[in-house]
């Protein structure tokens, strides 16, 4: 397996950059947004260098940006729900690849991680990776404590464990599944950007954005939450239709796992590990993505 330089220089600094969003970094006059927003500078800088990204990438993400800055700030309603929808807007735009100036490379194509399994094409998506960040920075409260990611933890084992036990046994219920415990020349790769580009941004987009927002706007109705949780883990599905109905409704389920982790923990982090959880074990000990035909 053989990464290019600058892939390897302009994702390395994207990953940084996600996990400097709980680096335990003393503020610069109040302001505790430097360090992710001076990491994807430069990671911007290595994407254009490296010809990942164009003149119009900058310019879509601070637009992105912008948006979110501003809808967080906004004083009246009309004005803060405005943007909030222009802000989930944007974020669709990077997440499916609409947005002008990206060029992610494709690493690998027709790749066959089980013997029976589909092939599989493995990209590095760095407008996926700024959802994450962004909605993260600007809109998540994050863990900023070891005691706090312990009780996150506790909070959330039971729910990772349904997640793990309801979704593979009905995927392999179902025929879309097997076990088939393996290690690949790309695992190592592929956990780290499943990590930290597709649960960060899913679960910063349908969790901590869509579900944070839509159960606060409807915390005086009766059944308010329960409401956001079906409707943002049916949107988590749909957005898995390309992939088959089935497919779709196994994210739809694990959608309603991860809504309980979030909901439980009362932060993103709990989404995003039970999310990787799934992923992780499914890639490590099942077929991956599903069965061939």
């Amino acid at each position: 397996m053989t990464i290019p330089a600058h892939v390897l220089l302009t994702f390395g600094l994207l990953a940084l950059t996600v996990l400097s969003l709980w680096a335990p970094l003393p503020a610069i006059r109040g302001n505790r947004a430097w360090p992710w927003c001076g990491g994807l500078v430069l990671a911007i800088l290595a994407g254009l260098h490296g010809g990942i990204l164009d003149w119009r990438a900058p310019l879509s993400i601070a637009v992105f940006a912008a948006l979110a800055w501003s809808a967080r700030e906004a004083r009246g309603k009309t004005a803060r729900a405005l943007l909030l929808v222009l802000t989930a807007v944007a974020a669709l735009a990077l997440a499916l690849h609409k947005a002008p100036g990206f060029h992610n490379p494709m690493l690998a194509d027709g790749i066959r991680f089980s013997s029976d399994g589909a092939l599989f094409a493995l990209w590095a998506n760095f407008d996926k990776a700024v959802v994450g960040i962004v909605l993260v920075g600007v809109f998540c409260e994050r863990i900023g404590s070891a005691a706090e990611w312990r009780e996150m933890l506790r909070r959330i084992a039971p729910v990772v464990a349904s997640t793990l036990v309801v979704v593979l046994g009905l995927g392999w219920l179902l025929g879309q599944i097997r076990p088939d415990l393996k290690w690949t020349p790309w695992s190592a790769w592929f956990l780290a950007s499943n990590l930290l580009i597709t649960c960060v941004a899913e679960e910063a987009f349908f969790r901590g954005f869509l579900l944070g927002k839509m159960a606060h706007a409807m915390r005086g109705w009766r059944g308010g939450v329960i409401v956001a949780t079906f409707v943002t883990s049916i949107l988590f599905g749909l957005a898995h239709l390309g992939g088959g109905s089935l497919l779709a409704l196994l994210a739809t389920i694990a959608g309603l796992h991860y809504a309980a982790a979030y909901l439980l923990s009362k932060r993103v982090e709990g989404a995003i590990l039970a999310h990787f959880a799934l992923n992780a074990v499914h890639f490590v000990a099942f077929t991956y993505p599903a069965l061939a035909g």
